[in-house]
């Protein structure tokens, strides 16, 4: 499924939307180059799920941990930008909070797939340089892999953003 978002609001919409559908032990993938609002996105997950403390990029500390305010899962925050390979992402232990948390791994491709059979790998692109000009938009690509996401209803996310043609 292709949705846009033309603005980083609608962006953290996005987020916040998809955080309805979530349940302890899913997994996230994100990818996107520098920018494109992979953070953004995660800051709506966080405030759908209603977790304490503001989402924020841990590109520096690599992961952090949200708890929840109310009943639902935590979050798990993971940057891997900085990581060298599966082995460093095996190193946090994030299998340890996978089955009780929503985990959501910016910079996962190649990494975090074998955290899980079952994932939602979203890809956030944004145009650059002058195809940008003033544009915030971006266009996110979500594909549910595994049995999890065979019956969930993806189409109702793109009340929070233009749906883009191509599903």
């Amino acid at each position: 499924m292709r949705l846009t978002a033309p603005t980083a609001e609608d962006t953290r919409a996005l987020g916040e939307r998809l955080a309805g559908l979530l349940r302890p032990g899913d997994l996230l993938v994100l990818s996107g180059d520098l920018g494109a609002g992979k953070t953004t996105f995660t800051q709506g997950v966080g405030a759908g799920l209603g977790v304490r403390g503001d989402v924020t990029s841990p590109t520096f500390v690599i992961s952090r941990v949200h708890p929840p305010l109310g009943d639902g899962p935590a979050l798990v925050h993971v940057d891997a930008y900085r990581l060298g390979g599966p082995p460093e992402l095996d190193d946090l232990d994030l299998d340890t909070s996978l089955e009780e948390a929503v985990t959501v791994v910016e910079w996962g491709v190649g990494l975090a797939e074998g955290l899980a059979e079952d994932r939602l790998e979203l890809e956030i692109r944004r145009p650059h340089g002058e195809a940008q000009g003033d544009s915030e938009t971006r266009t996110l690509r979500l594909t549910p892999v595994g049995a999890r996401w065979a019956d969930v209803d993806l189409a109702g996310l793109s009340d929070a953003a233009a749906p883009r043609a191509g599903k």
